[in-house]
């Protein structure tokens, strides 16, 4: 039989994606692989072309285009797994990492570490006279954490709360100015990590107070 077309590469395509090994064990997406195939298609394609219509140097050019694109598609995506395997195991480290350390998450609740409460808020600009008022379970003001001048961003504070009963403690709330100019000051809670895991590619990390939040929820880390 003598052959004359190129040959069709359009199976050698369809491996390119795919992961699902054969039952021999060999992976369809193999490059190596990929190119053996082609190469013995191309030796038959040789023996048997018609000698009064060979094939020319375009089709031939043609075809080794083709498979030099299967074959650099194929070592793409094994390089992009490779690149998400190691993402993977530094999220891990980076994790393990965050253990212990306060989050910083949206909230106005007062944790207390002894006798001492803490918290923490976010200022949008910077302030000249900056308040953290200390609220009972009825929104009454029990105490005043004056804390000065503050630049824009994250800050904490902690507050001694004396004889005061942690348990009649309802939440903060911050007042912040910049001469007569009112500065907008967003309270955050200031939470321990107590443990952290990964569901769905995502960072879950489980709070001392019980919360659950995702690495994207938390504004800083202290």
């Amino acid at each position: 039989m003598m052959l004359s077309q190129p040959l069709d590469l359009s199976n050698l395509g369809t491996a390119v994606g795919s992961t699902t090994a054969t039952k021999g064990g060999n992976n369809a997406t193999d490059p190596q692989a990929s190119q053996d195939r082609f190469l013995k298609l191309l030796v038959a394609q040789l023996n048997n072309q018609d000698p009064l219509n060979p094939m020319d140097n375009a089709q031939m050019t043609t075809q080794m285009a083709q498979i030099n694109t299967v074959s650099g598609i194929q070592e793409l995506n094994a390089t992009l797994k490779g690149m998400a395997e190691q993402s993977a195991s530094m999220q891990s480290l980076q994790g393990t990492a965050l253990i212990g350390r306060d989050a910083l998450v949206e909230g106005n609740t007062v944790t207390f570490d002894g006798t001492t409460g803490k918290g923490a808020l976010a200022l949008a600009g910077d302030a000249n006279r900056v308040y953290v008022d200390i609220l009972n379970k009825n929104g009454s003001v029990i105490d005043t954490v004056d804390m000065g001048s503050l630049t824009k961003g994250h800050h904490a504070f902690q507050w001694d709360a004396g004889s005061i009963n942690p348990a009649d403690v309802g939440n903060f709330r911050v007042r912040a100015n910049n001469g007569a100019d009112q500065v907008e000051a967003t309270p955050l809670a200031r939470v321990k990590v107590a443990s952290v895991a990964f569901a769905n590619g995502a960072m879950v990390m489980q709070l001392q107070n019980g919360r659950t939040t995702t690495y994207d929820q938390v504004r800083a880390f202290m």
